[in-house]
């Protein structure tokens, strides 16, 4: 395994199963917790002072406690380095950014995307692409929970080319039709940390 990645008198520690805001602060409440000088939290990673007095075994127990896992394997951080740029290229799309994924994870990662796809393919068992269906259907599944946008909406904000298309895919996904899960009670909802 790995070392942490050094930087001047900080340590970065990468941490897998971070999708939000929420899970910064939790990460920078269990470490400062644990006594650490927590420079910079980040969805992925976290950058702490005192690298030469880490107890990573109590961090990583500290950090399962609410779900999350330090990882120190390269292509596991890899992994989870496409993971958090799949998130923020979702969040570019809602911004009305144009970008292919491809060259969006590339410049991400400054690394070549056929290889970026062959590690995620083979670590998750599923491409960067569906992936990002599947994160997409989410954040369709949210939106429309909350009901302030239309399914027409939905589709332009997300890049979709069409609401057929959006109902297609999300019918494929979900297991159900938009008017389907528009009906439910409680709709059925699933944890981006564990797409």
């Amino acid at each position: 395994m790995n070392s942490p990645v050094k930087s001047k008198n900080s340590t970065t520690l990468h941490i897998r199963n971070m999708v939000c805001p929420r899970c910064i602060l939790v990460v920078r409440e269990r470490l400062s917790r644990l006594g650490l000088e927590v420079l910079h939290v980040d969805l992925g990673y976290v950058d702490i002072v005192g690298a030469e007095t880490l107890d990573l075994p109590r961090i990583s127990k500290e950090l399962e406690a609410v779900g999350f896992e330090y990882i120190q394997e390269k292509d596991a951080v890899t992994v989870e380095k496409i993971k958090v740029a799949v998130l923020d290229y979702l969040h570019q799309l809602e911004a009305g950014s144009h970008e292919t994924l491809s060259i969006f994870i590339s410049r991400r990662l400054g690394t070549n995307y056929t290889s970026l796809s062959k590690l995620f393919s083979k670590s998750k068992h599923i491409t960067i692409q569906q992936y990002l269906v599947l994160q997409k259907i989410e954040r369709v599944k949210e939106l429309l929970d909350y009901g302030d946008l239309s399914l027409s909406q939905i589709a332009t904000k997300l890049g979709y080319s069409s609401v057929h298309y959006l109902s297609t895919q999300f019918k494929n996904v979900a297991g159900l039709s938009v008017s389907e899960f528009k009906e439910l009670k409680i709709p059925k909802r699933n944890c981006l940390d564990q797409l």
